[in-house]
């Protein structure tokens, strides 16, 4: 069973909305999911992503491959972790 890191659409025709979630690589777009780790709002101000990075590191060590997109959304959702725990410390 392959897993995959992607989105799925959720939101309607002009406010999109979409879930980030595991799902096995053979189902389709909205089909099942395994887990969901967050949320991805396009039209938000500030950050759009709002990504259980725990639950992604589970999964990532699980063997499930994650999609462009979600390789990008998850590298800068590790950015910004990054930046807010040094943030306290330098303040």
């Amino acid at each position: 069973m392959a897993l995959k890191i992607r989105l799925t659409k959720v939101g309607s025709v002009h406010q999109p909305l979409y879930r980030v979630v595991v799902a096995e690589a053979r189902s389709r777009r909205d089909g099942a999911a395994v887990d969901y780790l967050g949320t991805y709002t396009p039209r938000a101000k500030g950050s759009p992503v709002q990504l259980n990075l725990e639950r992604v590191e589970y999964w990532l060590s699980k063997g499930a491959l994650p999609t462009d997109t979600m390789r990008a959304m998850i590298k800068k959702a590790r950015r910004s972790a990054a930046a807010q725990t040094e943030a306290p410390a330098s303040a």
